[in-house]
Order: C-alpha cells, then structure tokens, then sequence
C-alpha cells in the first residue's frame, strides 16, 4: 500500500522539477530546485543529478536526516489555482550504479488544489 493517492502519484509523473529543503551543518535551511523521480516500489521520492556526489544538499541529508520537499505549479492563472504537495520527512543518502541519491522517506504529506472540488489544503501523517 502506497502512501500516495492516485491523484498525487499522476501529478508528481507529470512534473520535473521539485524544491528540497534540507538542514545546513549551523542549523539553517538550505532549499534548491532538483530533478526527481516517484519511486513506486519503495514509495519514496529519488534525487539524483550529475554533481549530486559532490553537493552540499547530499552533505546536510548525511549530517541531519530531515527534509522538505515541494513539487508545484499553476493549473490555471484565470481563476487563479495553484496545486501542489510538500513531502516532510526523512532522507537518506546513497550510493548507486547510476550515481549519489538523495531517497525521501514520507512521513507527512501536504496537499492543495490537485482537486479541483477540494482546493484548500489538506495533511496527513504517513508511516
């Protein structure tokens, strides 16, 4: 079982680009935009990229776990609809074949406007 809706693994396929907030090494926040991927076998969000070996976004995940992570965008300017969803929870980082990722594990989602009959924002805890 998924700890995504249907409609919330639809529009994270649609997307390509997130924000990811992590915890800088003085205890501020640090946020950049990234390329990510819906992994639905583990049900995680993957962070990957060409320098991510080197960044300092995969540094903070291995010094202090916690994350944020937003994906959204404009359905429609006229009415005016934003959508999207905030991921909180933990991170680790890893090795690959492919390269260093940054694997999100869920455990609190944020959602808003992704339907349409229910704009206002709505959160839930996940395990």
């Amino acid at each position: 079982m998924t700890v995504f809706t249907d409609t919330e693994i639809g529009y994270l396929a649609d997307q390509r680009l997130g924000r990811l907030a992590t915890v800088a090494p003085k205890g501020s926040p640090q946020i950049r935009p990234v390329r990510f991927q819906y992994n639905a076998e583990l049900d995680t969000i993957d962070i990957g990229g060409r320098a991510m070996a080197g960044s300092r976004k995969l540094r903070n995940v291995e010094n202090d776990p916690r994350v944020a992570f937003v994906v959204d965008d404009l359905a429609s300017v006229d009415p005016w609809r934003p959508r999207g969803l905030e991921i909180r929870g933990q991170a680790e980082a890893l090795s690959t074949d492919t390269g260093a990722l940054i694997r999100i594990h869920p455990r609190r989602i944020l959602v808003w406007g992704l339907d349409p009959e229910s704009p206002k924002l709505q959160a839930r805890n996940v395990t």
